[in-house]
């Protein structure tokens, strides 16, 4: 057997599914993002299996970007979970046949609590349409799996469907990175968008003066494990050696280099950033200059740290 052949045309199968899901978008996808934009409660996603994994996925999508949801598996709902709903809820129902006995028979409780209902459903005529206020299509011709069975191509397409909501919401909510770095503050999002510089700067500083000998900076500058020294003059800074500066000394003046002192030496004039900078700005400004390590600020314009990029 051709495995790569039975790869491509799998993921053929798939693309053209996709292709027929854009194709059956109409004016209910509009509906539904209007509702959940109106939404005064959370949207609670069900389903059972392959679905019930989807609308688990989709669940973290939504929840990250900005829209309140939680997942209800069906069979728990039936035994007690449903008194985690409230009737200002939107309850999204997923079943591809849209005759999942443990997903229809919720519909008369959320009907009787009041919930609007909105269906992922493969068959327009299913219970589950037939009862849901709002029907999304997730119909494909046939499933990657050869045969038939396996919920391969369908399961995408509920997947992708799911996305194409998130995204359409993030849209209509104008969701920026800042809020997207609030709900994964963990994350490296999260620290480059809500720390600040003076949560992540060193504060125990190499600094040396400005008359201290080349072999004296050299061991600061060792000491401080940063490769770099502040020059410093009665708690002024008049300027930073880095290993850049040694080097470029070194090549201009050889052996003369070892005669010099910190003045010699330094970078007068070096870059600052305020310690309330966020760390994502502060590593971008970094980057744009070149600089591995940059001194950190107070609103006095006071040395208080430095703050070390790592690419």
């Amino acid at each position: 057997m051709d495995y790569l052949q039975n790869a491509r045309e799998t993921l053929a199968t798939e693309k053209d599914a996709l292709t027929l899901l854009s194709r059956n978008l109409d004016q209910s996808f509009n509906n539904v993002i209007d509702l959940i934009l109106n939404c005064g409660g959370r949207l609670v996603i069900g389903g059972i299996g392959k679905s019930g994994l989807i609308g688990r996925k989709m669940v973290a999508t939504f929840a990250s970007t900005g829209t309140p949801s939680f997942f209800l598996h069906p069979t728990e709902a039936f035994h007690g979970d449903l008194g985690m709903l409230k009737p200002i809820d939107i309850v999204m129902l997923i079943s591809y046949s849209g005759e999942s006995d443990d997903v229809n028979k919720l519909i008369p409780s959320l009907k009787n609590f009041g919930n609007t209902i909105i269906a992922l459903t493969g068959n327009k005529h299913s219970t589950l349409a037939k009862h849901a206020d709002y029907v999304l299509d997730i119909s494909v011709e046939r499933e990657a799996c050869p045969n038939n069975l396996a919920p391969t191509t369908s399961a995408l397409v509920t997947l992708a469907l799911g996305d194409a909501l998130a995204v359409a919401l993030i849209n209509a909510r104008h969701f920026q990175p800042m809020d997207f770095a609030k709900f994964h503050p963990g994350g490296s999002l999260g620290r480059r968008l809500l720390c600040r510089v003076k949560d992540q700067m060193q504060t125990n500083l190499p600094v040396t003066a400005l008359n201290t000998s080349f072999t004296d900076c050299l061991t600061i500058m060792n000491e401080g494990r940063m490769g770099v020294a502040l020059v410093m003059e009665n708690d002024d800074l008049k300027g930073i050696i880095t290993d850049g500066d040694i080097r470029r000394a070194l090549a201009a003046n050889g052996a003369d280099t070892l005669n010099k002192v910190a003045r010699e030496l330094m970078t007068s004039n070096p870059k600052v950033i305020n310690q309330d900078t966020y760390i994502g700005q502060a590593e971008d400004y970094m980057k744009e200059h070149r600089i591995h390590s940059l001194i950190v600020v107070d609103n006095d314009n006071k040395v208080v740290g430095l703050v070390e990029f790592s690419s």
